[in-house]
């Protein structure tokens, strides 16, 4: 258990941010979770964290601004005193030949899931305390898209492949542990388990189903754990034999 501690997730307010959020609540973490565009939705993840008496605050932040990420991180240390768990799971994606998509939806996903990244890392680093941990969701897509038009996604997804190498040895000193988790086809709004865009992803999979926000969300759970203190600087892939 991680009980006192504190974890910052970004983009909690659906699917595998969300399942996050409640499972490291459920671990004894105190959470503060991000949203940009679903403020009812925040809410309810933080109303089901307090129902079972966790503890859970909601911030709007757009993770493409580095204002907005940098006052999120302060925000949390403000309301809680600490922080010792960032999880980086806000993302966008945007499926289409690179001459069909407009610079609009490539600036998107690179100031998301790339700089919001980093500016939410950068803001944090500062305040995580000693034996600290960083985790960032990227996708099995930087390492295999049996798709058209997910370069520009994949890219975006393979850089956090070389950051979480590089800020591993930046902050090993301190016992910082920095990870990334490659999650493979998940059930979302988008993608219902049931529905036929899950199923046309199983000839690419191992295993007869897509996964579960929440399987991610205890890869998260045992990569924050003392168990996992000696991993830094993996690229850890959740995907049903999605590239086996």
């Amino acid at each position: 258990m991680n009980t006192g501690k504190v974890a910052l997730v970004t983009g909690a307010s659906r699917g595998i941010g969300a399942a996050i959020a409640r499972r490291l609540a459920e671990d004894g973490l105190r959470i503060a979770l991000t949203y940009s565009s679903s403020p009812d939705r925040a809410a309810q993840v933080v109303q089901q964290i307090e129902n079972v008496g966790g503890r859970a605050l909601a911030l709007h932040a757009d993770a493409a601004d580095p204002q907005a990420a940098t006052a999120a991180v302060e925000q949390t240390v403000a309301a809680f005193g600490c922080l010792d768990v960032l999880v980086n799971n806000a993302g966008v994606a945007a499926v289409g030949a690179l001459d069909a998509l407009t610079p609009a939806q490539i600036d998107r996903m690179i100031d998301v899931n790339v700089r919001g990244a980093i500016h939410t890392i950068r803001a944090a680093v500062p305040h995580l305390s000693e034996g600290g941990r960083i985790i960032t969701i990227g996708s099995v897509n930087a390492e295999r898209i049996p798709f058209a038009g997910g370069a520009v996604y994949g890219m975006t997804k393979a850089a956090m492949s070389g950051l979480v190498r590089g800020l591993a040895r930046d902050l090993g000193p301190r016992g910082i542990t920095v990870n990334n988790i490659q999650p493979g086809p998940t059930a979302n709004d988008r993608m219902p388990a049931d529905g036929p865009l899950a199923e046309s992803m199983l000839n690419w999979l191992a295993l007869p189903r897509i996964g579960t926000p929440e399987e991610i969300a205890g890869l998260v759970s045992y990569l924050t754990g003392p168990q996992a203190a000696y991993i830094t600087g993996a690229n850890l892939t959740i995907d049903g034999g999605f590239t086996a």
